[in-house]
């Protein structure tokens, strides 16, 4: 997933990764905001706005009552609404697939390697 403040210049930053395993039948979205990283990247930028957005994409994959109607539908409706492209300030990649034993894992794996700045020393 990522954030798109200014849809017609395309720039993004990546704010939390979506993982479905229909034989595991796993759906999960995650988000991490580095509220510095945003804040200069998109100086006017709404962070409770934006949370409160990405929230309702992490409550539809959850399946939870936040996430309102789209919530209750099944995990592999609610994975395609969730991934379906757009052209607002939060957009989801291109969907890739692959092969996991552990998706739980495996979304913590995409967070670190797509999502959270890297450690400089």
């Amino acid at each position: 997933m990522r954030f798109v403040p200014r849809v017609e210049r395309g720039e993004a930053i990546n704010v939390g990764a979506i993982l479905f395993s229909r034989p595991r039948r796993f759906l999960a979205a995650r988000v991490e905001l580095d509220r510095a990283r945003l804040r200069a990247f998109a100086p006017g930028v709404d962070l409770a706005l934006l949370e409160r957005h990405l929230g309702t994409f992490v409550a539809i994959a959850a399946g939870e009552p936040g996430g309102g109607p789209l919530a209750a539908l099944p995990q592999s409706e609610r994975f395609h609404w969730l991934v379906a492209p757009r052209s607002t300030m939060i957009q989801t990649a291109p969907v890739h697939i692959g092969r996991c034993n552990d998706p739980a894992e495996e979304l913590e794996g995409l967070l670190t390697a797509y999502v959270r700045s890297p450690i400089i020393l």
